[in-house]
C-alpha cells in the first residue's frame, strides 16, 4: 500500500484553514446530534425490532492520510449468507426498512459521531473500502489528502448513478477547490438531494458495483 502524503501543495485546505473546518466539523456534529437524537432513537428502535442486535454497523475506512477508522451507520441489510458461507448480493439483502432508511440518508446519522471524534468532515470525499487503497492511480489518491465526508461534491452531482472516474475527478477537484462558502452550498445541494432521493443505486446494485481500477489507468499501462 503506497504512503499517504499529509497535504498538498495545491490544496487550500492546510494550516489554519484546516483548524477552521476542524472546530466548526466538530461544534456543527454536536449541535446536529443533540437536534436529530430524537430521530436518532426511533430509528434505532425500528432497526432493532427489524434486524435485531447489532443496531449499529460498524467498518474500516480509510480517512485522511488513509489512516483506517470504524465508520458507523444504523444497518439496512441482513446477513443473510449462501451455502459456502459468503454474504448473498447487497440488493438480496437490503431490507425495506433499510431501503427507506437509505433514500432519506438516514442510515448516515450515526457518522456525526464520527464526525465529533475527528475521523470524519461534514464534507468532503466519502469514505471507501479499504481494498479500494490499492486500485487508485496517484492523481486518485489524491482525494485522500483531505478527511473523507458524510457528504461530497461527488454525492450532489449523481451520487452513485455517475462512473467511479467522475465520481474521483470530483473528489480531486474538492481537494483544490475547498474553501468555508463550498462546503455550505455543499451541504444546502445535499438536503435538496435527500429530498428528492436522486442517485440513491446504480442500475442493478443497492448502492455502486465495487471499485475494481480504474480503466483509464489500465489503458494507459497497456500502451
Amino acid at each position: 500500500m503506497n504512503s499517504m502524503p499529509e497535504s498538498s501543495p495545491g490544496s487550500p485546505l492546510h494550516g489554519t484553514t484546516l483548524l477552521a473546518k476542524s472546530v466548526l466539523d466538530r461544534f456543527s456534529a454536536a449541535l446536529l446530534l443533540i437536534l436529530v437524537s430524537p430521530i436518532m432513537a426511533v430509528v434505532a428502535l425500528l432497526v432493532r425490532w427489524k434486524l435485531g442486535s447489532p443496531v449499529l454497523f460498524r467498518q474500516a475506512r480509510p480517512g485522511r492520510g488513509a489512516r483506517i477508522f470504524k465508520l458507523l451507520k444504523f444497518r439496512t441489510m441482513t446477513d443473510a449468507r449462501d451455502a459456502k458461507g459468503n454474504f448473498l448480493p447487497d440488493e438480496t439483502r437490503l431490507i425495506p426498512l433499510g431501503r427507506r432508511l437509505r433514500s432519506l440518508s438516514l442510515d448516515e446519522l450515526p457518522q456525526l459521531w464520527n464526525v465529533l471524534r475527528g475521523e470524519l468532515s461534514l464534507v468532503g470525499p466519502r469514505p471507501l473500502f479499504a481494498e479500494y487503497l490499492d486500485r487508485y492511480t496517484p492523481e486518485q489518491a489524491r482525494r485522500h489528502l483531505v478527511k473523507p465526508g458524510i457528504t461530497g461534491l461527488a454525492q450532489v452531482n449523481g451520487r452513485n448513478a455517475i462512473s467511479w472516474e467522475d465520481k474521483f475527478a470530483l473528489d480531486t477537484w474538492y481537494v483544490d477547490h475547498w474553501s468555508l462558502w463550498l462546503d455550505f452550498r455543499i451541504l444546502l445541494l445535499t438536503a435538496w438531494c435527500v429530498l428528492r432521493r436522486e442517485g440513491i443505486s446504480s442500475d442493478g446494485h443497492a448502492t455502486m458495483p465495487a471499485f475494481m481500477g480504474s480503466k483509464r489507468s489500465e489503458e494507459t499501462q497497456r500502451q
